[in-house]
């Protein structure tokens, strides 16, 4: 049986960070699904669609990537009702600091009492790239700073479209 993961989030963009944490979780899972979550709780700056074909283009096309191990889909669901659609038993989760831990905590806690089944399993990004937020990234671009250290040539380009 396939050991499959998913990897929510809303990506908006994709960074080096979660990337990073996709590499590395593709040396202990056989499959990952990148899960876009379409929660209108969040003020995205990206559509849910952009936000697929950004990260089909950061993944598959900037780093090429093996698209037989990785799906990307959009989701507006909980959590453990998609692991149990694809057949996991966990859910990837990126660490980038201390900050970070409470909430994921809680998180994980969460979906536990909701399926005692799934586990949540974390992994740590680079060093390199434990600063790097979504959030901080869309605030670099707006103001004209460059962030080539921060995500790849695609999510850039989309980023500058964003603010022009």
């Amino acid at each position: 049986m396939k050991k499959i993961a998913i990897y929510p989030g809303t990506f908006d963009p994709i960074t080096y960070g979660h990337i990073d944490v996709i590499q590395k979780a593709l040396k202990i899972f056989d499959n990952i699904v990148v899960a876009i979550s379409d929660s209108k709780q969040k003020n995205q700056l990206f559509s849910v669609d952009e936000r697929i074909d950004i990260v089909n283009r950061a993944l598959f096309f900037d780093l090429k990537l093996k698209r037989s191990k990785i799906k990307i889909i959009s989701f507006n669901s909980l959590t453990t009702r998609l692991c149990k659609k694809f057949n996991s038993k966990i859910i990837l989760r990126g660490l980038r600091a201390v900050s970070d831990f409470e909430y994921e905590f809680q998180l994980a806690g969460m979906n536990r009492k909701l399926d005692n089944d799934i586990e949540t399993i974390f992994l740590m990004s680079d060093v390199k790239n434990q600063i790097i937020s979504s959030r901080l990234i869309k605030e670099v671009v707006e103001l004209k700073g460059n962030i080539k250290n921060f995500t790849t040539k695609s999510t850039i380009k989309s980023l500058k479209k964003k603010y022009e």
